[in-house]
C-alpha cells in the first residue's frame, strides 16, 4: 500500500511564510506613512533606513544640508519607540566623546565607565568624514563588532542597532575622505537629493510656522525588529536570482566577460561584501513587499545603493565625467535579468 507525503514542499512553505510577512510587514508600512505626516518626500531615503533595520546594516548618507536627513532618523526612532543620538563629528572630536571613558572616582578610589553617545539604538553621525581617522575607526569598529570597549570591560551594544552616517562632498574644505575599506562597512549609501516642485510646495504649507509637529505615532517596537529580522532570513532566493546578483557584482570585476565596455572605466570591482548585502537588501525589500521570495526586481532597485560606494573607477571615467553611478547604471541595463 502507496503512503501519502505529508511534508510540505516548497512551494507552500513559501506561500506560508509570505502569509505570514503580509502580517509582519504591515507595521513597517505604516510606520513609512506615519513618518510621511512629518516628512514630506523621501520615502526612498526612509525606505532605506528600513532595509539597514531589517538587514543589520548601516547607511551612509550624501546630500547637501536642508534636506530633513536628521529629522527622518528622529521620526524613525520615534516611530519605533527607541532612543536616538545626534552626533555631529568635528576636527577635534575624540574616540572618548564618541564611545566613553574611565572616570576616577576620590571616594571610591575606582574608575566608573561614562558610557558615551554610542550606546543608544539609531545613530546619526552628522557629516562623519569631518573627524579625524581615528574617531572614524572607532565608531566603525562599533558598527562591525556591535560591541565598545572603554579600558578593560567590553560592553555589547543593544539591538537594534543603526548607524546613519551622513557625508558631505569631498570637495568641501576641512573634510577627511572616508578609505575605501572603511566605505565597504557600510550596507548602503543613499544620495538624497532635492524636493519636486510640488514637494517643495507641500514642505512650504507644512513647515512654514514657528511651531510646527513632530508627533509621531509607535507603530514598531524593537522586539518586532527582531522578529522580522528572523522571517527576512527565510526569504526564499531563487538560483537564478542568486546567479543574477553575483553576474552584478561579477561584472564589475571583469566587464569583458559580459561584453562590457567598461573596463578602462572600473579600477576595482566590488568585493564579496557587496554580494552579502546585495542579497540581504533584496531579501528586504520583499519582505517590505509583503512577498517570501525575492524577483529580480528586488535586487535591480536595491543594487545602485549597495554597490555605488564599493566600485572605484578610473582616472580616464573622472576625465570623462564617469561615476560609478553610471558604471552601475550601464551593468544594470546590459546584465541579463532572469
Amino acid at each position: 500500500m502507496a503512503t501519502v507525503n505529508s511534508t510540505p514542499s516548497a512551494h507552500d512553505r513559501i506561500n506560508e511564510l509570505t502569509e505570514e510577512i503580509k502580517i509582519r510587514s504591515t507595521p513597517f508600512r505604516r510606520l513609512l506613512d506615519e513618518i510621511g505626516r512629518v516628512i514630506v518626500g523621501q520615502r526612498q531615503l526612509i525606505h532605506r533606513m528600513q532595509v539597514g533595520l531589517l538587514t543589520n546594516g548601516h547607511l551612509l548618507i550624501e546630500g547637501v544640508p536642508g534636506l530633513a536627513k536628521t529629522t527622518a532618523v528622529a521620526c524613525l526612532a520615534k516611530g519605533i519607540s527607541t532612543d536616538f543620538q545626534r552626533i555631529q563629528f568635528t576636527p577635534d572630536l575624540l574616540p572618548a566623546d564618541l564611545i566613553g571613558t574611565q572616570i576616577y572616582r576620590p571616594q571610591q578610589q575606582d574608575f566608573a565607565i561614562q558610557k558615551g553617545p554610542i550606546f543608544s539604538n539609531l545613530i546619526l553621525a552628522d557629516e562623519i568624514n569631518r573627524a579625524p581617522a581615528k574617531v572614524q575607526s572607532a565608531l566603525l569598529e562599533a558598527m562591525q563588532e556591535r560591541q565598545v570597549t572603554i579600558g578593560h570591560h567590553t560592553y555589547k551594544l543593544e539591538e537594534p542597532f543603526l548607524v546613519m552616517a551622513t557625508q558631505n562632498p569631498i570637495e568641501q574644505e576641512g573634510t577627511y575622505p572616508l578609505p575605501e575599506a572603511q566605505m565597504d562597512r557600510f550596507m548602503l549609501k543613499v544620495l538624497v537629493g532635492h524636493p519636486t516642485r510640488d514637494e517643495e510646495i507641500q514642505i512650504l504649507e507644512r513647515m512654514s510656522k514657528t511651531k510646527t509637529s513632530m508627533e509621531v505615532n509607535p507603530t514598531l517596537s524593537p522586539e518586532e525588529i527582531l522578529r522580522a529580522r528572523d522571517l527576512v532570513d527565510q526569504i526564499y532566493v531563487d538560483e537564478k536570482v542568486r546567479d543574477y546578483i553575483v553576474d552584478l557584482v561579477m561584472a564589475t570585476r571583469d566587464p569583458g566577460a559580459y561584453r562590457l565596455p567598461l573596463a578602462d572605466l572600473i579600477q576595482y570591482g566590488v568585493s564579496p561584501r557587496a554580494t552579502i548585502s546585495l542579497t540581504l537588501a533584496a531579501k528586504a525589500n520583499a519582505f517590505l513587499c509583503g512577498r517570501g521570495y525575492v524577483v529580480p526586481g528586488d535586487v535591480k532597485e536595491i543594487a545602485p545603493d549597495v554597490l555605488r560606494h564599493r566600485l572605484i573607477v578610473t582616472y580616464e571615467a573622472e576625465a570623462e565625467e564617469k561615476t560609478s553611478d553610471d558604471v552601475v547604471r550601464s551593468i544594470l541595463d546590459h546584465v541579463a535579468v532572469p
